[in-house]
């Protein structure tokens, strides 16, 4: 492993790391208000296409990344989905 490759995996531990707290905290408070629907639809959707592309070019920085930054970033966007739906009733 070369050095730009440590690089690349601390810093995308560092980024996918900065997500968790944002994730325990809507888990407990289940209070997903002051979060924009619109943001975490569009970050969700790009955290994908960065792990398909970490796939395709068989880059593990990448890959480890996003495929961690999905799942934490999509049981947010779940949350606030559901929120949302309870606010439309």
């Amino acid at each position: 492993m070369d050095s730009t490759e440590i690089i690349g995996l601390i810093a995308a531990a560092l980024t996918t790391i900065s997500l968790i707290p944002q994730v325990v905290t809507v888990i407990k408070t289940r209070n997903t208000s002051s979060i924009s629907l619109g943001m975490y639809s569009l970050y969700t959707a790009g955290t994908t296409m960065w792990l398909t592309y970490g796939i395709l070019s068989g880059q593990l920085p990448i890959i480890a990344s996003n495929g961690i930054g999905v799942v934490l970033a999509a049981i947010i966007l779940s949350y606030k989905l559901r929120e949302s739906g309870q606010d439309a009733k």
